[in-house]
């Protein structure tokens, strides 16, 4: 006769087995984790993993020991991935999200703490996004100004390039975290993101809600490998070209970054997205860029809103930076008023009808001759943040009576026996005399007429009063300035 021991020796590592394995593979998305801002009415948040197949999941939102919410879903079986969308949720917080997989009468539970609501922005980019707060001037201030600032979350996403769109994030350098002095200035160009940080600051100080923030940057890349191949495919864009070496230091292949950094955030409820990036296109299918910009702001909106479930709004809104100035006298300026140009898909102004919903922060005044990045990378990202600021407040909440764009010129008249130029605008402008010397006007393209005019706080001989210049006066709608100025063609 064999002793009851003997089986239940046998049975009890089955029993304990199948306990454990049933919590083998059951994760959330790796971007899903404590300290995180979900998104808040009126859209639905989207919480995601992976799991066994066949196993049931349930998703609850607890706060203060009470259930708020429970959602109920299945693993799919093709691809071991499980998904809900929370009810719309107004912002605030801290709320727990517990997940729980059952299969069998086997269940496994995860859970993330101290979760808030409130509106979420990607930010993205090359250099001049990547750029962290221990970079810009004010520095040491900027990175100890947190303090009310906690509800401000952030997150950077690992550098990582894909050949094939992935589903996850395979690395997360930064996981969701409140801001401190180390974390917002890590080192040179790696996070946090300076720009991302000020542009969600300047957005809590009006909002007075939570606020997340996601930095998916690399420097010195093109657009083209941010682009999917989808986008890429509607500007013709070859599939791989020589790129001269000194232009591009990034990854450079067709939709490498989409791929790893960008794709994988798809299933993500956003508010908005702002990008910094251009340089690396100055040298590089140029021509194309009043294409492929336009182009990948339509594939990303196109593919947050599915990935989400339709959460993500379909013309989320989405703002830019305009390209600064490459004050290197041994660099040429060639290409910059043309991305310029392209950054409006050939408008001149945004939102436009080939890129609704979309605003822009000029940075063409913001030069920085001695920055020790290289002056293709000025240090006041505060001033490009707030003017980034300005344009979500108007553009992405509807703020009415904002200004957050300079006048554009209604009309351009050369009075040639006068030697002046008259620019009228459709509002009336005030022009702040800085110094004696403080226009710059570039011609961009001459049939065009349009016209690109930098207010310089200083103007140095050599830059503003070379030899093939014509001088020529500004006035003003109000006409009660006259300026002293240049005109220089591109």
């Amino acid at each position: 006769m064999v002793a009851p021991g003997f089986f239940l020796g046998l049975v009890l590592p089955l029993i304990l087995w199948a306990g454990s394995s049933a919590g083998v593979g059951f994760r959330f998305a790796s971007y899903i984790s404590d300290y995180m801002v979900l998104q808040k009415e009126p859209a639905g948040a989207v919480i995601w993993g992976y799991g066994l197949p066949g196993a049931t999941v349930t998703v609850s939102l607890c706060q203060d020991q009470e259930t708020v919410m429970r959602k109920g879903t299945s693993v799919k079986a093709d691809s071991n991935i499980w998904m809900v969308v929370l009810d719309p949720m107004k912002p605030g917080g801290p709320f727990e999200v517990v997940a729980e997989q059952t299969i069998g009468r086997i269940n496994h539970t995860l859970n993330i703490q101290n979760v808030l609501f409130g509106d979420v922005w990607l930010c993205s980019g090359q250099s001049n996004m990547q750029m962290t707060v221990s970079q810009i001037f004010n520095a040491t201030s900027e990175m100890s100004n947190t303090a009310a600032y906690q509800s401000v979350r952030i997150l950077s996403v690992s550098l990582i390039q894909a050949q094939k769109e992935l589903e996850d994030l395979p690395g997360v350098d930064l996981p969701w975290s409140k801001p401190t002095a180390k974390n917002l200035g890590h080192g040179n160009f790696t996070y946090m993101s300076a720009v991302c940080w000020l542009f969600g600051r300047n957005l809590y100080d009006t909002l007075q809600y939570p606020i997340g923030l996601i930095s998916s940057t690399w420097g010195g890349t093109p657009i083209e490998a941010w682009s999917s191949g989808r986008s890429l495919k509607a500007c013709r864009v070859p599939k791989q070209r020589f790129i001269p070496p000194h232009s591009v230091s990034g990854p450079s292949n067709n939709s490498v970054l989409w791929n790893a950094m960008i794709h994988p955030l798809c299933n993500m409820t956003l508010k908005g997205v702002i990008w910094y990036q251009g340089e690396n296109n100055v040298n590089y299918n140029t021509g194309l860029y009043n294409c492929t910009f336009p182009a990948l702001i339509e594939d990303w909106r196109q593919a947050f809103h599915y990935g989400s479930q339709g959460q993500t709004q379909r013309l989320f809104p989405f703002g830019f930076v305009q390209l600064s100035s490459d004050l290197s006298k041994t660099t040429s300026q060639d290409g910059f008023p043309q991305i310029r140009w392209h950054q409006t898909a050939d408008f001149g102004y945004v939102p436009n009808l080939r890129m609704p919903n979309t605003f822009m922060a000029v940075a063409m005044d913001l030069g920085d001759k001695n920055s020790p990045f290289k002056s293709i990378h000025p240090r006041d990202k505060q001033t490009v943040a707030y003017r980034l600021h300005l344009g979500a407040r108007a553009v992405a909440y509807g703020e009415k009576d904002l200004i957050f764009q300079g006048p554009l010129p209604e009309k351009i008249e050369v009075l040639s026996g006068k030697g002046l130029l008259n620019l009228t605008y459709y509002q009336k402008i005030q022009v702040l005399r800085l110094d004696n010397k403080i226009f710059e006007a570039l011609r961009i393209k001459p049939c065009s007429l349009a016209w690109q005019v930098s207010l310089y706080k200083q103007c140095e001989e050599e830059m503003c009063w070379e030899s093939d210049l014509r001088r020529f006066s500004l006035i003003a709608l109000s006409g009660t300035k006259k300026l002293e100025g240049v005109i220089r063609e591109m």
